[in-house]
């Protein structure tokens, strides 16, 4: 249940539910008789298929009809020619920051149960948008995640980073104008206690957050590198943390088998992140041609979005901080293709709740650097990849982004051709046959 206080904006943004597998016993079989695939990586579609799903993995993929024995059960799937294709990824979410306001979230009556119940609308929103995976680069995300493995909420796989990591003044220092600092005044401010980030100064702070995050499941690690559009008291142009400091981050993920990603705009902010080792740098809008080429050389990943220069009731101070970097991603996202960067795509929506129903619509935003097949492929299996890229410490077994057999059954059938009408994506209510996750039906509507 939900206080009364803080359910006005949240509940905004509710979707209607067509079938939760909570609510149903769940087949252990499914055949989708008759589709057709975008696997993740083609240009194109193919040729009809029949595709079987055992447990959560895509068991087999035919081109002649599977018939299994009469005592099996399974679920049938009609397709009628839809297309099957992974479920979207999102890698750059914040499922608390993003599903409720800065009031909402200052307000000294929220609790951390309240966090998760409002949290878990929106997780379950955003599966029914048809986001089987996300990556959570920041806030307290733990309790929602293990809410949502354990069937308490309904939502995507949940990829955590836990509180961001950032120096006095930085990205993350999230204090409210009273609030001192807790080295000299001994006292956590309310971000802190919320473990919505670590104000950490120092090699040794650096290491003992980026452990506390990895001691609670964290599957990457993430450190304010620059200044940014969201917070008081840096400028976007500022470079944070000493290169010892943020290799100390590194050296501790990295023991651990895991990456830190770095929330950084500038060249200077992205080459100290890098020299440091890091394998993963947020936006970026504002870099110059030879740092990405050097990304390019490195392999370093760039999670980037396309922002908006203005939303409703947007604080005049963030709409300043965020001009130079709406005019800089114009130039990054060609510019990175061209050298061959590694790039991911995210949405990054924090404090306006109301965003989050664009989520779709804002994966167009990449129509005027990349084909429709570019972008599938970016918002499936090379997101995917990113993912990955936690290695053990992923908190899911197996492979994703991709319709192939042995992958996990993360799936959604399309009433349409994506690849030639991109816009179906937009329209899941509509155009979202049936949302698949780890072989669940969550949703059905394909008769």
């Amino acid at each position: 249940m939900i206080p009364k206080h803080l359910t006005r904006l949240s509940m905004l943004v509710l979707l209607p539910v067509v079938c939760f597998a909570q609510q149903q016993q769940e087949p252990t079989r499914v055949l989708f008789d008759n589709v057709r695939i975008f696997d993740g990586k083609s240009d194109r579609l193919s040729g009809p298929v029949h595709v079987l799903v055992e447990g959560n993995r895509i068991a087999r993929i035919s081109k002649t009809p599977i018939i299994l024995p009469a005592v099996t059960s399974m679920t049938v799937i009609s397709g009628r020619g839809a297309t099957l294709m992974p479920g979207l990824i999102d890698v750059h979410v914040h499922l608390t920051f993003g599903a409720m306001t800065m009031a909402q979230l200052m307000n000294p009556k929220l609790t951390g149960k309240d966090v998760d119940s409002i949290a878990g609308i929106q997780a379950r929103n955003m599966l029914l948008r048809g986001f089987t995976s996300v990556r959570d680069v920041g806030g307290p995300v733990f309790g929602l995640k293990a809410g949502v493995d354990g069937g308490k909420f309904t939502g995507p796989r949940i990829w955590p980073s836990g509180a961001t990591i950032s120096q006095t003044a930085g990205h993350g220092d999230l204090r409210m104008p009273h609030e001192r600092s807790r080295r000299y005044f001994g006292r956590w401010s309310r971000a802190e206690e919320m473990e919505a980030t670590f104000i950490a100064d120092g090699r040794d702070e650096v290491l003992t957050a980026t452990r506390e995050n990895l001691r609670k499941g964290a599957s990457q690690i993430k450190v304010m590198a620059g200044g940014g559009t969201s917070s008081a008291y840096d400028p976007v142009d500022v470079t944070q943390y000493t290169l010892d400091e943020m290799r100390a981050a590194v050296e501790a993920a990295e023991d651990w088998g895991t990456y830190v990603t770095v929330h950084a705009y500038t060249t200077r902010a992205v080459r100290r992140a890098i020299e440091a080792g890091v394998k993963c740098i947020e936006h970026g809008q504002l870099l110059d041609e030879a740092t990405l080429r050097l990304m390019a050389a490195k392999g370093i990943w760039l999670s980037s979005q396309n922002l908006v220069a203005e939303t409703p009731d947007m604080d005049p101070l963030r709409l300043r901080k965020r001009k130079p970097v709406i005019e800089g991603q114009a130039r990054l996202w060609p510019l990175a293709k061209k050298l061959g960067v590694k790039m991911a795509w995210g949405t990054d929506f924090l404090f306006e709740p109301w965003l989050n129903m664009e989520q779709n619509e804002y994966i167009l935003k990449l129509k005027p650097w990349f084909t429709p097949a570019e972008i599938l492929k970016m918002v499936t299996y090379d997101n995917a990849q990113l993912l990955a890229l936690s290695g053990l410490r992923s908190p899911y077994e197996g492979k994703l982004g991709v319709v192939e057999e042995g992958a996990l059954a993360d799936l959604l059938l399309i009433n349409g051709d994506p690849l030639a009408q991109l816009d179906l994506i937009t329209k899941p209510e509509k155009n979202f046959l049936v949302i698949m996750k780890d072989g669940k039906l969550y949703k059905r509507a394909d008769n």
